[in-house]
């Protein structure tokens, strides 16, 4: 019996959902809309959920209990300062899930999954920027 058990296992050993949604959180928090199935995406919004809860208290126990859960301290920082902030007087529901279709290759529902009020320019800023000089090439 499946009493007291939530969310689906996604056909992943345990270890492997935590270290997924751990990555996908700081994806998520970095930058503030990702790209992806739509169970992924519903299984996701309830942890991203309680990590923005705890950021709002501001309490160093708050930024540890995030940074172990996340495993990223840029991310950590974000999350406690800049979403924290923009979501204070908000009293929940902080990301929302947008069905996008199918998948090309499987047919696999994809959705986005984006905070409420997000910062359009903070897309991509996870990518670094390599800058190639063609001098040293030649």
């Amino acid at each position: 019996m499946r009493h007291k058990i939530k969310g689906s296992k996604l056909n992943r050993t345990s270890s492997h959902r935590k270290a997924m949604f751990a990555n996908m959180a700081t994806a998520l928090i970095m930058n503030e809309q990702i790209k992806t199935t739509l169970p992924k995406a519903k299984a996701l919004r309830p942890i991203v959920e309680r990590l923005v809860t705890k950021a709002r208290n501001g309490t160093l126990a708050a930024r540890r209990d995030i940074i172990s859960r996340i495993r990223d301290k840029d991310a950590a920082e974000k999350l406690m300062s800049i979403l924290a902030t923009r979501y204070k007087e908000r009293p929940g529901g902080y990301t929302r899930v947008v069905k996008a279709g199918f998948r090309y290759g499987d047919r696999a529902p994809v959705a986005y999954i984006e905070f409420i009020d997000r910062d359009v320019s903070a897309k991509g800023c996870m990518t670094p920027i390599v800058e190639i000089e063609l001098s040293d090439k030649i």
